[in-house]
């Protein structure tokens, strides 16, 4: 195992259900191929427990205005199985703990947490899928090459400590003055820094660049927009 304790670590406050963090996953995904840098997740749980929502007509009015903009802006895909199926679909639930949970059991099982959010937010938003269900999320994880029955188990493990997770993710926040999701830190020899990141949105190359200038890291690759329980800003 390598020994990440003096790398560089960029702290990913996050929601899978976050539509600024769908707008943000070309600028996370990018920097994690800095050399040196270590991407490490918090999940909020944005749309968790009280905070689940039942699709409606009023958030579907409230969400597709924000999808929009962030198509606009960065050319992440929205599939019309997501603007016409799943927000016309009144019997899904939009529940960030089911996906939370599998992004943390592909961690916990030597796979990478990043690459899970990213498949988990590409099925809800480009192919309209429940990522809630998890049936879906099975399958997404078998994608990554998890075995199904180590995922499970993983799933029923995790669960007994997310709000745990929670709440340390919502003291992370408070401690630094973060707002919302999503939210990154940047730790250098202890030393925590804020990285707005609303003005590289649909700029991951021009992100790297600026994260190598501070870091110091070399790449392998050539009004904060953000959501909170409450609501989304653009």
């Amino acid at each position: 195992m390598v020994n990440t304790s003096n790398q560089s670590k960029l702290h990913y406050v996050f929601d899978p259900l976050c539509g600024w963090c769908y707008a943000a996953a070309p600028l996370i995904h990018a920097a994690a191929q800095l050399q040196g840098l270590a991407v490490v997740l918090h999940p909020g749980g944005m749309m968790s427990g009280a905070n689940r929502q039942t699709v409606s007509p009023a958030l579907r009015n409230y969400v597709m205005p924000h999808d929009q903009r962030i198509a606009e802006l960065t050319g992440q895909p929205f599939g019309d199985a997501y603007f016409n199926g799943l927000l016309l679909d009144t019997s899904a639930v939009f529940d960030s703990t089911p996906p939370t949970l599998a992004i943390l059991a592909a961690q916990a099982l030597g796979f990478d947490g990043l690459a899970m959010l990213g498949k988990i937010q590409y099925a809800h938003y480009a192919q309209g899928l429940r990522i809630s269900d998890g049936t879906v999320l099975l399958q997404l994880a078998s994608e990554l090459g998890i075995d199904s029955a180590s995922f499970l188990a993983q799933l029923d493990v995790l669960a007994q400590q997310l709000e745990a997770q929670f709440a340390a993710t919502r003291s992370l926040m408070r401690q630094h003055g973060l707002r919302g999701f999503p939210s990154l830190l940047l730790e250098q020899a202890g030393q925590f820094s804020v990285l707005d990141v609303s003005g590289f949105l649909g700029q991951p190359a021009q992100f790297v660049a600026s994260l190598s200038q501070v870091t110091g890291l070399a790449s392998t690759e050539p009004v904060l927009a953000l959501c909170t329980p409450d609501g989304c800003s653009i």
